[in-house]
C-alpha cells in the first residue's frame, strides 16, 4: 500500500515553534505603542490592566478547579493574564529594561509550557504511527496468506481438471480399441463405471 507523500512548506513547519515568541513580541510591541500614546505613568490604565490580569488569572484558577478541569481553558486564561500583566507593565513604565526583561521571562515560560505540549503530541503521533504500521503489516500478512491459499486451491483445481481430462481421454481411447468389453474389466475386479459415464463413453 503506497501512501502519497506531501511535502509541507517550511513556513508550516516553523510556525508552531515561532508562535510563543511571536505572541510575546506582539504584546510587547503593542504595549510600547500604547505607552507612546499616553499610557506612560497613567495610573488608571495600570489599574485597568492589573484588574483584567487578575480577572483572567482567577478565571484560569476557577477553570482548573472545576469538575474535569479543562486544560485548554485554563491555559488560555493564564496566558491572557500574563499577557495583560506584561502589557500593563510595558505600557506604564518609561524605560525599556523592565518590559524587555518581562518579555524575556514570558517567552521562556511560554516555550516551557509549549515544550510539554509538543512532547505529548510527538509521543501521541509516534504511538499512532506505530499502531498504524503494525495494523498495516497484519493486513498485509493476512492478504499474503489468503493469496497463497487461493493459489493452492487454483492449482489443485487445475490438477484435478487435468486428471479428469486424461482419464476421459484414456477411457475414450480404450473404448475405441477393437474387442473392448467393459464387462471384462468388471470381472477382473476393477470398479464398474457408472451407467452415465459408460453411456457417455
Amino acid at each position: 500500500m503506497n501512501e502519497q507523500i506531501v511535502a509541507r512548506h517550511w513556513l508550516a513547519l516553523i510556525a508552531p515553534k515561532a508562535a510563543p515568541a511571536l505572541a510575546t513580541s506582539t504584546v510587547l510591541i503593542l504595549a510600547r505603542i500604547w505607552n507612546a500614546n499616553g499610557a506612560e505613568h497613567s495610573i488608571g490604565n495600570a489599574v485597568l490592566m492589573a484588574a483584567l490580569s487578575l480577572a483572567a488569572g482567577a478565571a484560569g484558577a476557577f477553570a482548573a478547579m472545576g469538575p474535569g478541569g479543562d486544560r485548554v481553558i485554563t491555559g488560555t486564561a493564564f496566558a491572557a493574564s500574563g499577557a495583560l500583566a506584561l502589557t500593563g507593565v510595558a505600557g506604564y513604565s518609561d524605560g525599556l529594561s523592565l518590559p524587555i526583561l518581562l518579555w524575556l521571562l514570558a517567552t521562556v515560560a511560554a516555550y516551557g509550557l509549549a515544550a510539554r505540549t509538543w512532547r505529548t503530541e510527538r509521543r501521541d503521533t509516534t504511538a499512532y504511527e506505530r499502531h498504524t504500521t503494525v495494523r498495516r503489516e497484519e493486513h498485509a500478512h493476512i492478504e499474503r496468506v489468503e493469496a497463497l491459499k487461493a493459489g493452492a486451491q487454483i492449482e489443485s483445481a487445475r490438477a484435478g481438471a487435468a486428471y479428469a481430462e486424461q482419464l476421459a481421454t484414456a477411457l475414450i481411447t480404450r473404448a475405441a480399441l477393437p474387442g473392448f468389453n467393459p464387462q471384462t474389466l468388471t470381472d477382473a475386479g476393477l470398479p464398474q463405471l457408472p451407467a452415465t459415464d459408460r453411456d457417455a463413453v
